[in-house]
């Protein structure tokens, strides 16, 4: 199976379509389209769980630059903290996608969950965080902070991959200080090279299914691009909004994994 469209039904492509449209809409906003667009994925027959996370991330990389460019035409976020962040993250990306092919992500579950929640009560608790930006950190100690927290979170997104916009996004509200629009901007950025960091480990492998992906990147372009553009109208406490909302998600899909793994 190249291109994966060899033998998939038309119900399944449509659907992957219209999930590939909605990861795109709510990576623009806030992170979190891989819960959406990853299962979908899975429905393909015969498709290999690597060779699901590798088109996954070719599908992803349309949709955020997509985003990541509608978000720099109108919001101009600064790209002396947003370029070196998003190489330290490619590079850190890489790095969990070599890990990935060698190391169950069920390990790391459990501290994943742990940390959302953590997140999601300090954003449903603070609710005046994200709302105006207040740098926390000044000079050199600014761009050592986003570094440290690209290669973190690029890590992560290499090596399991849903929720890295939404880790992104908190970070750089909470340990930064951005507010959430600003921090959205830039966090696509920081994705756009996470995503890339991790294909540059798949595509080599031959891990891409290159039809099914270029039909999922063109479903995500248009969701990213509708996405950013939402955002941008509907400012800070809409995004903060369906943030928790995402959030939630992600805490009960990554819950539900886990009770299930321990009972495998």
């Amino acid at each position: 199976m190249v291109s994966g469209l060899e033998s998939i039904e038309l119900s399944t492509l449509i659907l992957i379509v219209v999930a590939g449209f909605a990861a795109g809409w709510v990576d623009a906003v806030v992170g979190g389209g891989g819960l959406i667009q990853l299962p979908a994925m899975l429905l393909v027959p015969g498709i290999s769980p690597v060779q699901a996370l590798a088109t996954n991330k070719m599908g992803s990389i349309f949709g955020t630059t997509t985003s990541a460019v509608t978000y720099y035409g109108r919001v101009r976020p600064d790209l002396r903290t947003a370029l070196p962040m998003a190489v330290i993250a490619m590079a850190g990306s890489y790095g969990g996608a070599v890990l990935a092919a060698n190391l169950p992500a069920s390990v790391f579950k459990p501290i994943i969950v742990a940390a959302l929640i953590a997140v999601a009560l300090f954003t449903a608790f603070q609710p005046s965080v994200g709302q105006l930006t207040k740098l926390r950190h000044e000079g050199h100690r600014h761009y050592v902070v986003a570094c440290l927290i690209g290669g973190v979170i690029g890590f992560y997104d290499g090596l399991i991959g849903p929720g890295t916009g939404s880790f992104l996004i908190i970070a750089l509200v909470s340990a930064m200080g951005y507010a959430f629009l600003e921090a959205s901007a830039k966090a696509k950025i920081v994705n756009v090279a996470t995503n890339a960091g991790a294909l540059l480990f798949f595509v080599p492998h031959g891990a891409v299914l290159w039809g099914l992906g270029l039909v999922l990147g063109v479903s995500n372009m248009a969701g990213g691009y509708l996405g950013a553009r939402t955002a941008v109208k509907q400012g800070n406490k809409f995004i903060r909004i369906v943030f928790l909302a995402v959030v939630g998600a992600l805490i009960v899909k990554l819950g539900s994994d886990i009770w299930q793994d321990s009972f495998a």
